[in-house]
């Protein structure tokens, strides 16, 4: 069978197209024909070993995200049966609970082999089936981005109607973010230095846009939005090092800080007054586990939610699809064909 890996060394150059056996389903396990995957900005990490030692060993198979369809099951296998089609969790050994050191190892396409074969062997407790109003496109876009998004609104926020929430940015992240917390109830505020982007989160439904290029102290910009309450309840924080210190005199006491990336920078270089004397909740958010993704999959199916899709790439361009994400510039999910 195909696959993609990174062998030999790190660096994308060590990024090969190559072959290998077809694997088979031993007891518990169930075997898919992929179909379809979608990339995360951690794939343009884990190339380079960014994570360290928990990126895992060469040859690795990278990419977390995709669907397919189930064509064999081991024996005892029932959670699943052959023709069903399936998502990969991201973590797969994370089912449900706190996450642990042994859940957090478990990630695909680094540590563990990823998506970007034609066949792949997963546990059974490691997929979840995909309402059928989704394409297989559509549903290959979920496992990190997606899971990652509802994690901050609803699992670990717990976001009601008429909560105030701003998002950083108009990525995979922060395009799941504003539909889900709409589909809360909430009224969403998004901002980005791309007026073409912020004309199109407005059509997504976002309540108010602020240009952080235009205007550079969006803290204070948002005071009118929030001034019934003090600040927003809860800030999706995808910059990290220089949006941080914004999102703590915009968020209202009590609020939460979901803090998901680190786009502008790794250090943390923000005040702890603030977060003390205004008790304020930093939230990190590492994706979620298999309950947090069917509980994600029953709400998308009720409200029909469906992924904002961008440029598509086949199987064997791998390479220029990530270098399209690296580019920039891209509104919605970069896509791989099978």
């Amino acid at each position: 069978m195909r696959v993609f890996q990174i062998e030999g060394d790190w660096g994308f150059d060590s990024l090969k197209l190559t072959h290998r056996p077809e694997p088979k389903p031993g007891r518990g396990e169930v075997l898919i024909s992929m179909s379809k995957a979608s990339l995360n900005a951690r794939d343009l990490i884990v190339p380079l070993r960014g994570y360290g030692r928990a990126t895992g060993e060469l040859p690795l198979i990278p990419v977390s995200d995709g669907v397919g369809e189930v064509i064999e099951i081991g024996e005892g296998v029932s959670r699943v049966k052959a023709g069903d089609r399936v998502c990969p969790t991201y973590f797969q050994n994370w089912t449900s609970g706190d996450p642990s050191p042994e859940r957090f190892s478990s990630a695909l396409g680094g540590p563990l082999d990823g998506v970007m074969a034609d066949l792949v062997c997963l546990s059974e407790e490691g997929v979840v089936r995909v309402p059928d109003y989704l394409s297989d496109v559509e549903a290959a876009t979920l496992p990190c981005a997606a899971l990652t998004a509802w994690s901050a609104i609803s699992t670990h926020n717990r976001t009601r109607a008429g909560d105030r929430i701003l998002i950083q940015g108009t990525g995979a992240v922060a395009l799941f973010a504003l539909v889900f917390a709409k589909i809360h109830g909430a009224h969403v505020t998004v901002i980005s230095s791309s007026e073409e982007k912020l004309d199109k989160v407005r059509a997504m439904g976002a309540d108010a846009t602020i240009n952080y290029c235009k205007t550079e102290d969006w803290a204070r910009a948002s005071r009118p939005i929030t001034e019934d309450r003090g600040g927003y309840d809860n800030i999706i924080e995808l910059g990290g090092e220089m949006t941080l210190p914004l999102s703590l005199r915009a968020i209202r006491p009590g609020g939460t800080i979901s803090v998901i990336g680190v786009l502008s920078g790794l250090n943390l270089n923000a005040s702890l007054g603030p977060i003390v004397t205004r008790q304020v909740r930093l939230q990190g958010v590492t994706v979620g586990h298999r309950d947090g993704f069917e509980a994600m999959l029953v709400a998308m199916a009720q409200h029909e939610v469906r992924p904002v899709l961008g440029r598509s790439f086949v199987f064997e361009d791998l390479k220029a699809a990530l270098d399209h994400l690296r580019a920039g510039g891209h509104f919605g999910k970069t896509l791989i064909e099978f």
